[in-house]
């Protein structure tokens, strides 16, 4: 009988917490689930519930308390702080709300701007680049800065940068909060096309039902602690 394939990602016991003052605020508590490769799964709650927390704590931004978290077979709390770098530029795509794209560059060295910090020659990252942003539909506009772009475009180049280095996983932080919905709804078809074409993995954190309920997995996270919601439609 042959055995299924690890998880890409596997958490088990995870618990963190911030001390302010004389309080200890648990944010996250005991939470334990895996996400295969290929999923596309969504994180919910209420604001303050710890999301972001967590998304940090997967991407090796921050540490836990206690608990392990293993992607692609790392267990990252034996990764020294040079380790992690280096795991978070070659198996993490990061997405977040506000974009963080470099406003004195284009949308072409915002994007190869991964690949040059982690040592590739600068024609090589260029061609990757310019792959990234054929794959988010902005070649066009590859020679704009962030100014010269609308909202929409700016989330496409963001986009492109967190997969340029084609990661293991991609962590994204509310992909659409910042978009009216005609643009959230084409940055949604746009992760479809490209976990159907890539083989892309990703954690989303959001509280965007529409985005959600195409994910293939849904979890909430209530009072520090995680469920899952719903198996919703694959991806």
């Amino acid at each position: 009988m042959n055995e299924s394939p690890a998880p890409l990602l596997r958490v088990r016991e995870l618990s963190k917490s911030y001390v302010s003052g004389s309080q200890t605020l648990q944010v996250l508590r005991d939470l334990s689930f895996d996400v295969a490769e290929g999923e596309m799964a969504a994180i919910t709650g209420v604001s303050g519930s710890g999301k972001s927390t967590l998304l940090h704590l997967l991407g090796g931004m921050d540490r836990p308390d206690r608990g392990s978290i293993e992607v692609d077979g790392l267990e990252l709390s034996r990764l020294t702080r040079a380790d992690l770098c280096e795991f978070r530029n070659r198996k993490i795509g990061f997405l977040f709300q506000f974009h963080h794209l470099l406003p004195e560059f284009s949308a072409l060295e915002n994007t190869l701007m991964p690949l040059l910090i982690r040592g590739d020659a600068a024609e090589t990252a260029r061609r990757a680049a310019l792959r990234a942003l054929e794959d988010v539909e902005m070649t066009e506009r590859a020679s704009h800065r962030p100014g010269e772009l609308s909202g929409g475009e700016q989330a496409r180049v963001a986009l492109a940068r967190a997969l340029v280095g084609r990661p293991r996983l991609l962590l994204a932080d509310e992909p659409t909060g910042n978009l009216d919905p005609q643009t959230g709804s084409r940055i949604l078809a746009l992760f479809a096309r490209l976990h159907a074409t890539t083989g892309l993995t990703s954690i989303l954190v959001t509280h965007n039902d529409e985005l959600a309920r195409n994910c293939s997995r849904v979890y909430r996270l209530v009072e520090g602690r995680l469920l899952e919601t719903s198996a919703s439609r694959p991806v």
